[in-house]
């Protein structure tokens, strides 16, 4: 209890240092997600922690929602989560004034000047300035059933972040990656010509390694107290759910313009991103490039109710950026009507809603292109592209503390996602910028994590989805990279989810980790994958994997297609 009133005390004193800091984002995949989307839950009503949908979370942010929650609500922390919100303290540390940073310090550094902190291997914090810099070191060895292939992952590289006068803030990540992945992993890398969430990349040693330089980097600054703006290359993401139907990090990273606008109980993003038209990855060329311009508006409607709208537009040009669609508050439909309806728009409609301290529920709506008399008509229109995503978390389920629960159902049509040129699709780098699976499927999606103790972690996912995949004569709507029109789409009507070459697929991972040392797992993971098509020609595939690794610093690769 004594040391959750000195978290208490220590953030009623920095509350008022950090509110006009500089920020930088959380990486993909970090642990302080957990945490942070616990606060949100139990708080209920948090005028800054409800604003969860645009993710990576400002470390600004979430330590000004944290602060809000430790106010109220600091002496009902449990066990684990006084750990996790220590380890979020540590992993923050720019943001604690200079007289509070003892209570911090490593009891025994390394060189006087290597790991002062328990988190970071070097670190600079005088006026004006402040620099962390981090190892990052990856290493799985995996055992696939029926494979006789060496299966392995190896990652070195660092990641750099600080604060230029509480002005400008920049991160960078950079690692140097080998991997030789599961044989439904290396078939989906045939298939599409991309190695997932990568780009560009080399055949490495025998058939089915890669090689690949993963680099992401960006500044930050404040145009008003009210206004952020971000320009780099790195990922982002846009929802509540573990897939998202508007924007996710399952590709390649790309170049952006982000500016966050967060006043009153609005919350609006616009973002800009160069993308990379779908190609084959031979050679040494310059790749052709597309555009997307997004905007999301979140707004609390009640203190636990969030609703947001969405929109998107994807555009290609051979001499010329479409500057009108840099109008940050214009309405992207209409823009794209001047232009002679020749690009593709997708609008959007998502909340989220927090109850019992206990409960969160979320849902997005997506709709590409659809016409209400033929939704009616139920004839299976091909051009009515739409998904949904409806989801629920429950956290400390059944009175278990730190045993937090998850459900998700995602349906997308087919032909979503896609245009009529090969240009305009949805997509980045052969991947697709929203769901991983593309289009013309429903998936479920269940979740069970628990911490039993603060360095412990187990987790269990059961994924299992069904969707209608194109044969070699015809398009069925799944692949959006194909172009909409005759001759790849053959029909007008007939259109639903599972047409086609009728395949399911079930996908489960049981994952065990242990925190070593501050962001320093050792772990233990095992996946069973079920694949069965139900339509001539009928095929089986089954695999077991199991893999052994040690992760420093970074995400985790998974691969739960």
């Amino acid at each position: 209890m004594q040391y959750k009133q000195t978290l208490v005390r220590l953030f009623l004193v920095l509350v008022p240092f950090i509110t006009v800091a500089q920020t930088t984002y959380l990486p993909q995949g970090d642990k302080q997600n957990i945490l942070l989307e616990r606060m949100e839950i139990k708080a209920g009503k948090d005028s800054i922690l409800n604003f969860s949908k645009i993710k990576p979370f400002s470390r600004k942010q979430l330590i000004n929602g944290v602060g809000n929650y430790i106010r109220q609500y600091g002496s009902t922390l449990s066990k684990v989560d006084a750990y996790n919100l220590r380890s979020l303290y540590l992993n923050n540390i720019e943001y604690i004034p200079a007289d509070d940073l003892e209570k911090y310090k490593s009891k025994r550094p390394i060189l006087k000047n290597f790991y002062r902190t328990p988190a970071n291997l070097f670190e600079v914090h005088v006026k004006d300035f402040d620099l962390v810099v981090n190892p990052v070191i990856q290493y799985v060895v995996s055992k696939e059933k029926d494979n006789d292939q060496r299966l392995f992952l190896n990652t070195r590289g660092l990641t750099l972040r600080g604060r230029i006068a509480n002005k400008i803030g920049f991160y960078t990540y950079l690692t140097d990656n080998q991997e030789r992945d599961p044989a439904y992993v290396q078939q989906w890398i045939s298939d599409r010509t991309a190695v997932p969430g990568e780009g560009f990349y080399k055949t490495f040693k025998a058939a089915g390694g890669f090689d690949y330089f993963d680099a992401r980097g960006y500044i930050t600054f404040n145009v008003t107290k009210y206004i952020d703006v971000a320009f780099g290359y790195d990922k982002n993401f846009i929802g509540n759910g573990y897939r998202s139907l508007f924007l996710s990090d399952f590709g390649n990273s790309n170049l952006f313009l982000k500016l966050n606008t967060r006043i009153w109980k609005l919350n609006y993003q616009n973002l800009f991103m160069e993308l990379a038209n779908a190609d084959p990855a031979t050679g040494d060329r310059l790749v052709g490039k597309k555009y997307a311009a997004i905007h999301h508006l979140d707004m609390d409607i009640t203190k636990w109710l969030n609703i947001g709208l969405f929109e998107g537009i994807i555009f290609g040009r051979k001499d010329h950026f479409e500057f009108g669609y840099l109008n940050p508050i214009i309405f992207y439909r209409s823009a794209e009507q001047q232009n002679g309806s020749y690009d593709n728009s997708l609008l959007g409609l998502d909340f989220k809603g927090n109850i019992a301290k206990r409960f969160q529920v979320y849902g997005q709506l997506m709709l590409d292109e659809f016409l209400l008399s033929e939704i009616k008509k139920n004839r299976g229109w091909w051009a009515n592209k739409w998904g949904i995503q409806v989801g629920a978390k429950y956290i400390d389920a059944f009175g278990i503390k730190n045993l937090d629960l998850q459900v998700e159902h995602n349906r997308v049509r087919p032909f979503t996602y896609s245009h009529n040129d090969s240009v305009a699709n949805y997509t980045h780098y052969n991947q697709p910028l929203a769901h991983p699976l593309g289009a013309n499927f429903e998936e479920s999606i269940f979740i069970a994590r628990y911490q039993p103790a603060p360095k412990w972690m187990v987790q269990f996912k059961a994924i299992y989805y069904v969707q209608g995949r194109d044969s070699s004569a015809a398009s069925y709507g799944s692949n959006i990279f194909l172009p909409n029109v005759p001759p790849y789409r053959t029909e007008i009507y007939g259109y639903n989810i599972g047409s086609g070459w009728k395949t399911d697929v079930l996908y489960a991972s049981l994952l065990l980790s242990y925190e070593l040392r501050e962001n320093l797992f050792l772990e233990l993971s095992a996946v069973g994958r079920r694949q069965e098509t139900k339509t001539a020609p009928v095929t089986s595939q089954k695999t077991t994997v199991v893999s052994v690794g040690v992760r420093w610093n970074m995400h985790r690769r998974e691969f739960d297609f």
